[in-house]
């Protein structure tokens, strides 16, 4: 139903808003490898196996995320929402990878393969939530936008401008929440009316549950 971005520094909460969403429903594309930051995560995400049961994938290959979307859709009715943990990184280690190329051609390629994951995400079953969570940067005029690898990207595509909902993960008066509005240091965005107030818990489940209520509700006449 919607493609999400969740954009914030690292240790803002991005991560620890999964702790409320419903494993069984629940299918995490981790790009790196690592434990995710709150308790029985051994038992709530378990690595795919070779019949396709299990709701955990580890990689950072583009085409593998981009097919293991459109699988789920097709064949995982039961889950619900893809989450993607540490999106930037699909771009940051292909770029590592590639480092020693020369010229500019490899800046193309990184931004087509990135676009294929958001279309592929936007693409998805009419009911599946893709989340993509990733770390932001501040670009030269000071505002906070999603960590790429360079002007070369962002000259050839706005990623955040192909999401539903842009949330940006803060800490306000020492609570992780999420912000939904842009001012004049960020771009986070959300339909009118979506949600009531400018910060949000770092929620997920409440995030997902309140973008399906707003475009499930009757037209208000």
């Amino acid at each position: 139903m919607s493609t999400i971005m969740i954009i914030g520094e690292s240790g803002s909460g991005k991560s620890t808003s999964i702790r409320t969403m419903d494993p069984k429903k629940t299918f995490l594309i981790q790009v790196i490898n690592k434990p995710l930051p709150f308790r029985g995560v051994k038992k709530s995400f378990i690595p795919v196996n070779k019949e396709g049961k299990g709701n955990k994938l580890v990689t950072d290959d583009y085409v593998k995320i981009s097919q293991s979307i459109g699988w789920l859709g097709e064949n995982r009715k039961d889950i619900k929402t893809v989450i993607i943990d540490d999106f930037q990184y699909i771009m940051s280690l292909e770029f590592m990878r590639r480092a020693e190329e020369k010229g500019w051609d490899k800046f193309a390629e990184i931004a087509a393969h990135i676009f294929k994951v958001i279309d592929t995400s936007i693409m998805a079953r009419p009911d599946l939530n893709v989340v993509l969570l990733a770390h932001s940067t501040t670009d030269d005029m000071g505002k906070t936008k999603l960590k790429t690898i360079g002007k070369m990207i962002d000259e050839k595509i706005t990623l955040e401008g192909m999401c539903t909902v842009v949330l940006h993960s803060k800490i306000v008066d020492e609570k992780y929440v999420f912000q939904t509005q842009g001012d004049a240091t960020t771009i986070a965005k959300s339909p009118i009316e979506m949600f009531e107030d400018r910060y949000i818990p770092n929620d997920l489940k409440f995030v997902i549950d309140t973008i399906e209520k707003y475009y499930d509700e009757d037209i208000k006449m």
